[in-house]
């Protein structure tokens, strides 16, 4: 469960880091500052693209398209039931960008240790864990 957290969190910074609602991402920092700093903006935008691309590449290969949108499905039915319950409202935009970016970690978080997990349900390992 904490190796789940660990890329969970992982993710999620990946995101946030990026782009929120508050003025400390990489996307305002850009647009604000990246003209007067454009080689620390280049390597930034770089870092984080590499980070994209381990995320990307090992959820679609682990879950793949339908199992991101089934984890999203399921996510934003879980918003569903939250808001007809009263317990969020839905009226702040910045609530919406931070269940969003809640919402895309997940998808990364679980394609990322889908792995793990099935080798832990089934006792079976992946053809890439063969080395492991």
């Amino acid at each position: 469960m904490t190796g789940f957290l660990t890329r969970w969190l992982c993710a999620f910074t990946l995101l946030s880091v990026t782009f929120n609602p508050t003025q400390y991402n990489y996307v305002r920092w850009v647009a604000d500052h990246g003209g007067n700093n454009l080689s620390v903006a280049v390597l930034a935008g770089l870092l984080l693209t590499v980070g994209y691309i381990i995320y990307l590449r090992a959820t679609l290969r682990s879950i793949g398209g339908l199992g991101m949108t089934l984890v999203l499905a399921i996510f934003a039915a879980s918003v569903w039931v939250l808001r007809d319950l009263g317990i969020i409202d839905l009226d702040k935009p910045g609530l919406n960008v931070w269940l969003g970016l809640i919402a895309l970690s997940l998808v990364l978080g679980i394609g990322l240790s889908w792995s793990h997990v099935r080798r832990a349900l089934s006792g079976q390992a992946d053809m890439d864990d063969v080395d492991e």
